[in-house]
């Protein structure tokens, strides 16, 4: 990283675990941090001032999507996704790789790079690590990724060895392509499920030098066990200096295995997506307000959790809403929800901090398998 505009500090470590700073142009992310998805330029229900309220640190935009509609040309002219969005504070934004698995029955996967069939009017586009840095650098992203594949689980080894080699060649381009200082450009580790794969990604994706480094192709399938294995075993290889991001994970489960095994940063659509389903995550687990259970309950969603709907309304309200199909009460979930994750991470970095990690994972499984 270019430190006039970015640097990365661990600042302690609790086994593999560690907390650290990441400095940007656009602010300081204390790590590990959970990054909210806001794909199409807004995080689903939420004004920017009400997650910047919540203690949201950065957000995750998409460069596919925003390449279709409106258009990387409008958002440049309008200051960027942070002054489009009114979005004062980080923003990463992926390079489209992981399109190349969520709609793979609309494209084709050349060398060259990716041809879609646009869902917006059909039109065929080519996207290629070039246009895909050229969009992002448009965009304005404190934090862009190198254009990568992303394939599906279960692959075989022959066809993840195809793919991670193809991604390797589009890091290399991404990285000649990239020619703005003041944003970094993080390289992606392929392998699937494969430990010897992951290892020869990881050595090639350093050999070509990145600010940072990000595992993908994981949670498009696997189980837990799986994912956890390749985290356990790349994570602490990748180099210290620089951020360690995991792709697209996930469950508070999920994301306490990962930073217990050295992960900082995760992004993931889970916590606004099951909002508008009706899902709640709370310090004791999930609940569900389809359950008919809720539905005379007074009780806030989360007892311990202080934002606004947990303050001011009941799970009886709350469900109330959701049967309605009423958009409050999808507001209200997405702010509880994104409000637990950023809470969760908070109490993670600080029992990092304070080196007691092992205890805090401990009574986090304890307090789950009572309550259940």
């Amino acid at each position: 990283m270019d430190e006039k505009f970015f640097s990365f500090q661990v600042t302690a470590c609790d086994g593999k675990a560690r907390s650290g700073v990441l400095t940007t142009p656009h602010g300081v992310i204390e790590t590990p941090v959970f990054m909210p998805v806001g794909t199409q330029a807004t995080v689903k229900t939420m004004s920017p001032r009400e997650l910047e309220e919540i203690g949201v640190s950065i957000v995750l935009s998409n460069t596919y999507h925003l390449m279709l509609r409106p258009g990387p040309k409008i958002i440049q002219k309008m200051g960027g996704l942070h002054g489009f969005m009114q979005w004062s504070r980080p923003i990463l934004t992926d390079s489209g790789g992981f399109q190349v698995f969520s709609l793979a029955n609309q494209r084709v996967v050349k060398e060259e790079g990716v041809l879609f069939q646009s869902y917006v009017d059909g039109e065929k586009i080519l996207l290629t690590p070039e246009k895909a840095i050229e969009i992002q650098q448009a965009l304005g992203a404190d934090i862009m990724m190198q254009f990568d594949e992303c394939p599906p689980f279960p692959s075989t080894q022959q066809e993840i060895e195809n793919s991670l080699n193809r991604s390797l060649s589009w890091g290399l381009r991404c990285k000649r392509a990239h020619t703005q200082e003041n944003q970094a450009l993080f390289g992606i580790i392929h392998g699937g499920v494969f430990l010897d794969l992951r290892q020869h990604s990881l050595e090639k994706t350093v050999e070509i030098g990145f600010d940072g480094y990000a595992l993908g192709g994981l949670s498009v399938g696997e189980d837990q066990g799986r994912m956890i294995e390749v985290v356990s075993e790349i994570a602490p290889q990748m180099p210290v200096p620089k951020p360690r991001y995991l792709m697209g994970v996930g469950t508070p489960e999920d994301l306490l295995e990962c930073v217990y095994h050295g992960m900082d940063m995760f992004d993931c659509v889970m916590p606004t997506k099951n909002a508008r389903n009706g899902g709640l995550f709370t310090s004791l687990g999930a609940i569900n307000l389809a359950n008919s259970q809720y539905k005379d309950d007074p009780s806030p969603i989360d007892p311990e959790c202080t934002c606004y709907a947990c303050s001011h309304f009941s799970r009886a309200y709350l469900r109330h809403l959701f049967m309605s199909s009423e958009l409050l009460g999808v507001r209200l979930n997405t702010l509880h929800n994104l409000s637990f994750y950023v809470s969760f991470m908070r109490q993670i970095r600080q029992a990092i901090q304070e080196k007691r990690l092992e205890a805090f994972r401990k009574e986090f499984y304890r307090r789950r398998s009572r309550d259940s």
